[in-house]
């Protein structure tokens, strides 16, 4: 099906199939990696961008339901000049960055409770932000920087914004990783195994029977061999095969 969808202000068209989901999109058409999958059930929240303006689990939004939106993944939730937002800045401050991956989904989530204006309490944000799973921070600081954060939006200037300067200066919580270094990974650009791709390498997919109990009689040679992947020490053999 040919798509047309706006990622990050820029247009982007392409032929996609209707299984494809929008995560995947993001991640291996687009290669924009910051957008993490988690559970793929909808159930981290590690996996949320903003489609038109909304927090939406991209794992469960097929890409053809996104034709004609606008999508925001956190590689487009960057501050001016490509710095830091306002909002990740106090998260570094308050040190709600640790391992990084459930982070950027975070930001996603936030960021679509900032645009809407309203001014919400520490308990309204953690219940708010209740969709999306955090295992290292237990939740206080990325709450504390999200309510500061409420106000930096207010009156900000074109300067960096407060919790950014303080990151930068070194003044942060959080453990002994370099601020330098949790800033890549709150604005989506930490390199994790999932966001490798090794030139070369070869995918394996399991497919397992829809069928309980069931034996197998043959198993077609349609399908990849050593001599079609340029491998020698695959072994293809088994009941109605061919090596």
């Amino acid at each position: 099906m040919r798509l047309r969808l706006t990622v990050n202000g820029g247009g982007w068209e392409g032929e996609v199939e209707p299984r494809l989901t929008l995560a995947d999109l993001l991640r291996e058409r687009l290669r924009l990696t910051g957008t993490h999958l988690g559970c793929e059930h909808g159930v981290c929240g590690a996996c949320t961008v903003l489609l038109d303006g909304e927090a939406a689990r991209s794992c469960l939004t097929l890409a053809v339901q996104a034709d004609g939106a606008e999508v925001t993944t956190v590689e487009g939730l960057a501050g001016a000049g490509g710095g830091l937002s306002a909002l990740q800045g106090e998260l570094l401050a308050a040190g709600g960055v640790q391992c990084g991956f459930c982070t950027p989904g975070f930001v996603a989530a936030a960021e679509a409770l900032l645009r809407d204006g309203r001014r919400r309490s520490p308990d309204e944000l953690r219940e708010a932000l209740g969709g999306n799973l955090c295992r290292c921070t237990g939740y206080t600081p990325i709450v504390e920087a999200v309510h500061r954060a409420q106000g930096g939006r207010q009156g900000a200037t074109a300067g960096i914004h407060r919790g950014a300067q303080r990151c930068l200066e070194g003044r942060v919580r959080g453990g002994s990783r370099r601020a330098a270094d949790r800033a890549r990974l709150v604005q989506g650009r930490g390199a994790y195994l999932a966001d490798r791709e090794p030139a070369g390498a070869l995918e394996v997919a399991f497919v397992r029977s829809p069928h309980a109990h069931a034996r197998i009689g043959a198993i077609s040679g349609a399908g990849a061999t050593a001599a079609d992947l340029g491998t020698h020490d695959l072994v293809v053999e088994g009941p109605g095969l061919t090596p």
